[in-house]
């Protein structure tokens, strides 16, 4: 079993060695994402905020057009399509180098962005079930979802994320959904609990407390929790003052052996990551 500093994922040909945790920056292309401040929909917004995130130490820009909170109606895909070759075009323009990863579920999307602008790494918080991402019940035993089809043949990495309810569902699904990306030659798989997706306040901690049992999988882990519901409905707060929860939890993830932190708060979680990485040597 590969241990945590062993993780390493291919981007654009190149090695990337995860053995120190890196940091994606969320640039919301949307009008409606839970966090209105993570919220960029003109190209000036855009460059304002990718311009941070690097500034601020963020190896990755996670670019969303889609919103996935609780109780949001998707936008259709033209529609997300359109939001992303604003975005992706200042993006690109702006940080040729950076590594950008585009956060959808929907194969037609993965396969536009991936072939129209270089992106590198898809993120789909659907676990493969496109336009049912909510549905926990949806069954993918029999079926390949579209999804394994399509990033396997775009040959990028894929953040497959779970809407498991618990830690036992969430292993027997990674493991026949992982078995199915290695046989359509998917080479790079990197896993996201998928903190509040499919889950209640109660059984997202549980899932925080045994973390680190996710890497009997061999595979490096995401962790998204950035100023979500677990933290401002616990603490009784608004998302803008969840930053302090935020960070308590990604030093938790750090610790348990998470390899990149999606968050709004760019800063702060390098700081955690630089701290963490102190203890270590």
């Amino acid at each position: 079993m590969k241990r945590p500093h062993d993780y390493t994922i291919q981007v654009r040909g190149k090695l990337v060695m995860l053995s120190q945790p890196l940091v994606m920056g969320i640039l919301n292309a949307t009008p409606d994402s839970f966090y209105a401040a993570s919220r960029m929909q003109t190209e000036d917004a855009v460059a304002r905020r990718s311009d941070e995130i690097v500034s601020q130490g963020g190896t990755m820009i996670d670019v969303g057009a889609c919103s996935t909170r609780p109780d949001s109606v998707p936008v259709d895909m033209h529609e997300e399509m359109r939001r992303l070759r604003i975005a992706l075009s200042v993006v690109r323009r702006e940080h040729p180098d950076v590594i950008v990863s585009v956060d959808t579920f929907r194969p037609e999307v993965a396969r536009m962005v991936v072939e129209d602008y270089g992106v590198d790494i898809i993120n789909d918080v659907s676990e493969g079930r496109g336009e049912k991402y909510s549905d926990i019940s949806a069954d993918n035993a029999e079926n390949i979802p579209e999804m394994f089809k399509v990033v396997a043949d775009l040959g990028v990495p894929y953040v497959l994320t779970s809407v498991q309810p618990d830690l036992r569902s969430m292993l027997l699904c990674f493991s026949r959904e992982i078995a199915q990306l290695h046989s359509l030659g998917q080479k790079d798989v990197i896993l996201d609990p998928g903190f509040g997706f499919g889950k209640t306040l109660e059984q997202n901690y549980a899932l925080m407390g045994e973390l680190e049992k996710l890497h009997v999988l061999g595979l490096p882990l995401l962790v998204g929790i950035s100023r979500k519901s677990m933290i401002y409905r616990l603490l009784g707060i608004e998302p803008s003052e969840a930053l302090n929860g935020t960070t308590v939890l990604n030093t938790l993830s750090l610790v348990k052996g998470a390899s990149i932190l999606r968050v709004h708060d760019v800063r702060a979680a390098v700081e955690a990551v630089k701290i963490i990485c102190e203890t270590k040597k």
